[in-house]
């Protein structure tokens, strides 16, 4: 079943702490507040239908590549994709501007921040495109939202204790505190309104 924890399981933590010379417990806490952010950020840009279209095809090429096959690894990830997957999310934003806004709220380390985005977007894209792929049906994409909104709604049902219909800033609120989930969610707002 789709969810926060079974995406939590696909994610090398240990990994990519040594890989980032950084303490497991740390690296672990900043996944448990930055994969729901993902997700979250997905969800409020899938609202508008060439963002989804972006992400939607996003999400399946990072599945077809097969990341989540085989158990993704560190070395699998490329930095440039990253970024570009970061942008996709967050519909134009960089991992700086997403790293100083959950920094700047309390949400954990800048740097440690910044290094993981990249890293994590392309897992967090394969996993919902891996999902995608199982929900499709010609009747699901004509559909407001279509197979992506199901499919990221079931994600963070998991973030909102069942309650599915939850706003970006309560479910980012609920991830790494109030404060910063409405300054992310401003940042995502800003960017829907061009």
């Amino acid at each position: 079943m789709a969810g926060l924890d079974d995406l939590f399981a696909q994610i090398p933590t240990r990994e990519i702490a040594s890989r980032l010379g950084a303490d497991e417990a740390e690296v672990n806490n900043a996944i448990h507040t930055l994969v729901p952010v993902l997700v979250g950020g997905a969800h409020e840009n899938a609202q508008n239908f060439d963002k989804a279209s972006d992400i939607e095809s996003a999400a399946s090429s990072h599945a077809a590549r097969g990341l989540l096959d085989t158990g993704a690894t560190v070395d699998q990830l490329d930095k440039s994709d990253g970024q570009n997957a970061i942008a996709t999310i967050f519909g134009g934003a960089d991992s700086s501007q997403v790293a100083a806004a959950l920094s700047g709220a309390g949400g954990g380390n800048s740097e440690l921040i910044q290094k993981l985005l990249p890293i994590l977007a392309p897992i967090v894209l394969a996993y919902i495109g891996k999902q995608l792929s199982d929900k499709k049906s010609p009747a699901q994409e004509q559909a407001s939202g279509g197979a992506l909104g199901e499919v990221l709604g079931s994600i963070l049902s998991g973030a909102s204790g069942g309650k599915g219909n939850r706003s970006l800033g309560s479910i980012l609120g609920d991830a790494v505190g109030s404060k910063a989930g409405d300054i992310l969610g401003g940042l995502l707002g800003g960017k829907n309104k061009k």
